[in-house]
């Protein structure tokens, strides 16, 4: 005799289910068994048991310990017209559904996503991230994704639901009523504007999208190299100021570590020539040309240190043409 045929001899007298990471529901497996009257049900801590007849959902159980009879199967007992002292075995399609939250699972967009940006316009940004989920509706949930599967995990619905996040990005990060320079500033209020825009997709499935995080948000290379010249360009407006100050301080420090009267020649010399051009730079008055075209080296080193702050020009082109400038100075 095969273990099937002794099985489906047997009566199930005691029913119940120990969760399995990933697995969101199983059907319990009767194998053609009728479930004794007062047998014991055991739905454990975040689980929730519902028993079918003939594909129609009749009675559910929360956590706890019940004893299968007709005062707790008030559905079942009616759709099979049990009288108040039916006591003989009977049989039912029993499942299980674990309602514990699904963490750590990941999501990204495998193409970027178009969105209107309030100051760039279009753009295309690519975000990944994580977020987990639990069974929010039990009910909705057994009809629409578990059906008569014998079981049903997250890596069985992680394609529908990354697909569904990637249509709620569109949605959420499409308005342009953000700035994308603002949102990638402060990820989690995106993460919990993203959540919001997600909720919708998951609760038409039974469930409930409980943490939603960005942990990237990018543009692609090309715009990201323009937005990064575009702020350079903008910095170099308020270049002068730096670079006068940074002269002088050099200067300074070469007159201090040159020895004798020429050092203090030297130092004077250069000293009076970046002076003029902090007092013109303040006053807005023309500057005075110092002797040996001075003041034009100085304007051209100036010019060159610019370039070299925003990485027009090489460190190595920078100090070759410094040292051609200051030879100039007599």
């Amino acid at each position: 005799m095969g273990i099937f045929d002794f099985l489906s001899k047997q009566f199930v007298d005691v029913i119940d289910w120990v969760d399995e990471p990933g697995v969101l529901a199983i059907r319990y497996p009767m194998q053609d068994r009728e479930i004794q009257n007062g047998a014991q049900l055991t739905v454990r801590s975040g689980q929730t048991a519902m028993f079918y007849n003939e594909g129609v959902l009749a009675d559910a159980f929360l956590p706890g310990l019940h004893t299968l009879e007709t005062a707790n199967l008030p559905v079942l007992t009616s759709l099979l017209h049990w009288d108040k002292g039916f006591s003989a075995p009977f049989k039912s399609d029993v499942y299980f559904f674990s309602q514990k939250e699904q963490t750590g699972l990941k999501w990204g967009t495998q193409q970027p996503i178009t969105v209107r940006d309030k100051e760039f316009g279009p753009l295309r940004v690519r975000a990944f991230g994580s977020y987990s989920f639990r069974v929010e509706d039990v009910a909705v949930f057994a009809v629409k994704m578990m059906g008569s599967l014998d079981k049903l995990t997250t890596t069985d619905l992680e394609p529908q639901l990354r697909a569904a996040i990637a249509t709620a990005l569109a949605t959420g990060l499409g308005g342009g009523e953000i700035a994308f320079l603002d949102l990638a500033a402060n990820q989690a209020a995106l993460s919990e504007q993203l959540r919001a825009a997600v909720e919708p997709a998951f609760a038409q499935w039974g469930l409930t999208c409980t943490s939603f995080f960005v942990e990237s948000l990018s543009l692609p290379e090309d715009v990201q190299a323009m937005l990064d010249k575009s702020s350079s360009m903008r910095v170099v407006g308020d270049l002068d100021r730096f670079v006068r100050f940074q002269s002088a301080q050099a200067i300074e420090t070469a007159a201090g570590q040159s020895g004798g009267v020429a050092g203090a020649g030297a130092g004077a010399a250069a000293g009076f020539a970046i002076g003029q051009q902090m007092a013109a730079g303040m006053t807005g008055a023309p500057t005075a040309a110092a002797p040996g075209g001075g003041e034009d080296a100085f304007a051209q080193i100036e010019k060159l240190h610019k370039l070299l702050t925003i990485g027009a020009i090489s460190q190595t082109e920078f100090d070759t043409k410094k040292a051609e400038l200051l030879g100039r100075i007599r």
